[in-house]
C-alpha cells in the first residue's frame, strides 16, 4: 500500500514553490494569511461539487470523483503552502495531531 506522507508533500511543496519563485508570493509568514484565503476558496470548490451534485455522486460519478480529488488536492497543496509560511513541520504537525486525538478520544 502506498503512503503519501505530510514530508512528501512538504517537499513537493518547497519545489513547486522554487519554480514559481519569480511568479508566485514569497513563502514568508506574512503571505500566510493569503494561502489561508487561498485554501479556503479551494475547500469552496469541494463544497461546490458536493453540493451541486451531493454526495453520492461526487463520490460514484467517476468524471465528478476525478474533479472532487484534484480540488481536494488543490486544499491540500495550500495547506501545506501554509504550514511552510509558518515553518510548522510534519513531526510538530503529527504532536499536535496526536494529543487533538488523544484529547477528543476521552470525550463524552
Amino acid at each position: 500500500m502506498f503512503d503519501f506522507s505530510i514530508n512528501e508533500m512538504l517537499d513537493m511543496q518547497k519545489r513547486l514553490q522554487d519554480k514559481y519563485k519569480d511568479k508566485w508570493e514569497k513563502i514568508s509568514p506574512e503571505t500566510g494569511k493569503n494561502k489561508l484565503l487561498w485554501m479556503i476558496g479551494e475547500i469552496g470548490e469541494v463544497i461546490d461539487i458536493v453540493k451541486k451534485h451531493g454526495g453520492i455522486t461526487a463520490s460514484n460519478d467517476v468524471e465528478l470523483r476525478k474533479d472532487l480529488i484534484e480540488e481536494m488536492a488543490d486544499v491540500l497543496m495550500y495547506y501545506n503552502d501554509v504550514m511552510l509560511c509558518y515553518g510548522i513541520s510534519a513531526d510538530e504537525l503529527k504532536q499536535a495531531y496526536t494529543e487533538k486525538f488523544e484529547k477528543n478520544m476521552t470525550r463524552w
